[in-house]
């Protein structure tokens, strides 16, 4: 099974998205957002720029 993006309204009312592995387990998500469209953009964001990012250890 995929992994999916949800999109969800917060207690607040704010709009936020979480990216699930395919066995259901959160493994991202994204801070939060006045409107649903902001949310969405946000998601766009993750697809377009994951792929090319750096993975920066900052533990050492």
């Amino acid at each position: 099974m995929a992994g999916k993006f949800e999109v969800y309204s917060d207690a607040q009312g704010k709009f936020r998205f979480r990216l699930k592995a395919g066995n259901g387990e959160i493994i991202a998500v994204g801070e939060a957002y006045e409107s649903k469209a902001g949310a969405l953009n946000g998601i766009e964001s993750v697809k377009e720029n994951a792929p090319q990012a750096e993975i920066v250890d900052t533990t050492a």
